[in-house]
């Protein structure tokens, strides 16, 4: 029996199989990761997304995968943080950040867009910036000519995943210590640390 979900954690990413290994799918991959530590699924169909609950620490909860594409994610996170009742402050998003060398990580309370179009969709269906989230680096466009859409959209090398196996893990520690001691505690924790 789930209790009323005290959190929600969303990983961004696009669905498919074709999306499954590209940088824009960190938020997913991080997000898996996190089902895995706390003994979920995120299997069920709701808010345009797959949802899955559990707890952690005698908190609820609620995992939210967005199916709506990276740039509608907003849509899936503004209908459950209003089912769930939640305000943007308990909203912690995971997603990929290309101004973060590969595998860094960096927590913040709030802040802008940055260039992220999922972001900028939550942002703009929540109307407001102040919701936690989880950077997982995924390293910048090889030059300046390189189109930043097919940068994103491309998959990693095997030895990026190779570097990338226990960034999943620890951006989904990130996010629990967001939950049980805040986000200062978990910025100290994880910012600019890398185990490369």
């Amino acid at each position: 029996m789930f209790g009323k979900p005290q959190w929600i954690v969303v990983g961004l990413g696009n669905p498919g199989k074709q999306y499954q290994r590209t940088r824009h799918n960190a938020g997913f991959r991080a997000l898996e990761a996190l089902a895995r530590q706390c003994g979920c699924r995120v299997d069920k169909g709701k808010f345009q997304s797959l949802v899955g609950q559990c707890s952690f620490q005698g908190l609820w909860l609620a995992l939210l995968a967005p199916q709506t594409y990276m740039n509608l994610s907003g849509d899936a996170v503004a209908q459950a943080a209003r089912f769930y009742h939640l305000p943007p402050e308990r909203v912690i998003v995971l997603c990929d950040d290309v101004s973060l060398s590969l595998g860094r990580l960096r927590v913040r309370a709030e802040g802008s867009a940055g260039g992220h179009n999922g972001l900028k969709s939550i942002i703009a269906r929540l109307g407001s910036q102040s919701f936690p989230r989880v950077k997982i680096g995924v390293g910048d466009k090889p030059h300046p000519d390189y189109d930043m859409a097919d940068w994103v959209l491309s998959a990693f090398s095997q030895r990026d995943e190779t570097i990338l196996d226990p960034v999943w893990d620890r951006a989904a520690e990130a996010a629990l210590t967001i939950v049980t001691q805040g986000v200062e505690a978990a910025a100290n924790r994880f910012n600019g640390k890398a185990d490369l």
